[in-house]
């Protein structure tokens, strides 16, 4: 193998493809990136039995070949070099990687002994790249971080003809996301369940544009642009999220500025006991919010508010809180019924697109 490659197109592959090299690796050619050089150009690739990517860049190919190097190593290393054309030549069991006075020789790694990588499944529609990352990154939150309940941890992806809906949740909280989207066959309606985790670090690296989303028995891919990835699904059982987002389970609906909502919250939080919970207390034209009251102290601030129904005093974990409010820009709508229930966080509008409901506390 050896090819000529711009050092800025190298990097951006190696770094992007880097990120699916398993922390502790159960082969250690799995710690490995991929390089197949071939007339089209230079593919790079990574796979860990839950998740692959694959990305094409283009690449002056003198003598096609395949090698399997380090990755992390590689990762760091072409960083590294100079902003100039990148050489790698591989000799017997080594890759000289040159570019310009500098020179690193790598040893590579058994090749033959990494696994295959999947095929991407059949495609179920398009949807754009920008929109989907924000979408996951408003309900990810939503998402349980406790591995020994898996299904806890995925996104649910919920797609018919007109929409493709993502959820999340970790028992204390709901969050739902509508995108419009193109759906390859417009009557088949898809259900499954993307691990959350990954999906946001996928989605995080879109580039913009139009991305495939394709779904198999237990595989889904997203495909932009040169890139592929793959990923494992879970199991596709889930809660009936849409019934708990009903608007019209909701009898108080206040009205506020989701900034300066937020803001107050963490400032008011700032003296309050850990774990402990934030209180709004919504009254005609106004909400107080509150926080302390252990060995620091109290704080409180108020802000203006818009309020349809009868006054309440509920409470929040601050985090949860934060979560959904930061999900909504400019003004945010919160459905209540009591203090003790679940509050309803949406968009102003009749059928909002993202929903988010949280578990109130209970306080003395």
């Amino acid at each position: 193998m050896k090819l000529t490659v711009d050092r800025d197109v190298l990097a951006d592959a190696v770094a992007w493809t880097a990120h699916a090299l398993p922390n502790r690796p159960s082969a250690p050619v799995l710690a490995g990136l991929l390089l197949d050089a071939a007339a089209d150009g230079l593919t790079v690739s990574a796979f860990d039995y839950d998740t692959s990517r694959r990305t094409t860049a283009a690449a002056d190919v003198a003598e096609p070949g395949r090698v399997l190097l380090p990755g992390r190593v590689l990762a760091e290393v072409v960083k590294a070099l100079p902003a100039k054309p990148i050489t790698l030549a591989l000799s017997g069991t080594e890759v000289t990687i040159t570019c310009g006075n500098a020179e690193f020789n790598l040893l590579t790694m058994p090749a033959d002994d990494y696994p295959r990588l999947p095929e991407p499944p059949e495609p179920i529609g398009t949807v754009d790249a920008q929109q989907l990352a924000a979408a996951v990154a408003q309900v990810a939150p939503a998402a349980s971080r406790d591995e020994t309940l898996p299904m806890l941890t995925g996104i649910h992806l919920d797609a018919d003809a007109e929409h493709l809906t993502l959820a999340a949740t970790d028992r204390y909280r709901i969050a739902a996301r509508d995108l419009t989207w193109q759906p390859t066959t417009p009557g088949d309606n898809v259900g499954v369940m993307i691990p959350g985790r990954l999906l946001h670090d996928i989605t995080k690296s879109l580039p913009a544009g139009e991305v495939t989303i394709g779904v198999g028995d237990s595989l889904a891919s997203l495909q932009a642009s040169s890139r592929t990835t793959t990923v494992r699904l879970l199991d596709p059982q889930f809660i009936d999220y849409r019934a708990r987002h009903s608007l019209d389970d909701y009898q108080i609906w206040a009205e506020v500025d989701a900034t300066p909502l937020i803001a107050a919250v963490k400032r008011v939080t700032l003296v309050g006991d850990r774990g402990g919970a934030v209180r709004l207390v919504f009254s005609d034209g106004q909400v107080i919010v509150q926080a302390g009251g252990g060995d620091t102290g109290r704080a409180s601030e108020m802000l203006p508010a818009d309020l349809d129904g009868a006054d309440i005093d509920i409470a929040f974990q601050p985090g949860f809180l934060l979560d959904g409010l930061a999900g909504v820009d400019g003004r945010v709508r919160i459905g209540m019924t009591t203090p003790a229930k679940p509050a309803l966080i949406v968009e102003p509008g009749d059928d909002p697109a993202y929903r988010y409901l949280v578990m109130a506390l209970r306080t003395s």
